[in-house]
């Protein structure tokens, strides 16, 4: 949807199907769905941690905490892996294009290879600066309002401050946390935009996030940048549970097995 703004929900999922059933909603997994994912959930989750830390060490409160510890996480994740693989996804997704018109398109690995002979590295990581734009404004707001969320169900359910949460808690606050993360989707739409290797006789010649912004607000107005906000409301909800709530487990996990105060620490 965001790269067809044109469609709506129903459409879009007519517009997948079309591309070879279910088989289309996979497009793009492997490998790059498949590296980004191996690899970001590390990075967010080492460098999160650490600069959450260390926020909480200066005085800052959860919320001001883990919006700096997310907002570090996710620059360092889009710069160290998610620039080339979201890259390599899009053009996974838009070159079916190239099929429909009965031009034969080429094996993943021979466009990765024909992106780099043409425009070398920053070709790969086309819109990497839209993806940071995206990862520190999409971690920022989920870490730091799923803490907001932990405070207010602590106050809530007569928890003292700082008192762990349980399990189903810590997935409510995350899932609050990453379904109000969606208001950052123009970034999202801006970051396809720059991606996608559709010809557009209209689009502007070497795209920035700032004229990517225009052309797709004078071409779509306000209504084009918010784009597929209801399916990523579903995946911010969906990440943040996983990151934030499971990873909050993951660490106390590992506290018990090894002995370490990880909690004590972080």
């Amino acid at each position: 949807m965001a790269a067809n703004r044109g469609d709506s929900f129903a459409s879009a999922m007519g517009r997948i199907w079309g591309r070879g059933g279910i088989l289309g909603y996979y497009q793009g997994l492997i490998p790059w769905a498949w590296i980004e994912a191996s690899t970001k959930g590390a990075v967010l989750l080492f460098v999160a941690s650490e600069a959450e830390f260390r926020a909480k060490v200066l005085g800052a409160p959860d919320f001001l905490a883990g919006i700096s510890g997310g907002m570090a996480g996710g620059v360092a994740q889009a710069y160290a892996t998610m620039g080339f693989c979201t890259c390599m996804k899009t053009v996974e997704i838009t070159k079916h294009k190239m099929a429909a018109q009965g031009v034969k398109p080429a094996s993943t690995f021979a466009t990765f290879m024909d992106i780099y002979r043409k425009e070398g590295i920053r070709g790969i990581n086309r819109g990497v600066n839209a993806v940071a734009i995206r990862q520190t404004t999409n971690w920022g707001s989920r870490f730091g309002l799923s803490r907001l969320a932990e405070s207010a169900i602590r106050k809530v359910t007569n928890k003292e401050e700082g008192q762990k949460l349980g399990a189903m808690e810590k997935v409510l606050a995350s899932g609050l946390g990453g379904g109000l993360s969606a208001w950052n989707q123009p970034i999202e739409v801006i970051r396809v935009e720059m991606q996608s290797k559709k010809d557009d006789p209209n689009r502007p010649k070497n795209l920035t996030v700032g004229k990517t912004f225009k052309y797709i607000y004078e071409t779509n107005g306000l209504k084009g940048l918010y784009r597929g906000v209801t399916p990523r409301i579903g995946l911010g909800i969906w990440q943040t549970v996983c990151m934030v709530a499971l990873g909050d487990m993951a660490k106390e996990a590992v506290e018990k097995l090894t002995g370490d105060q990880v909690t004590a620490k972080h």
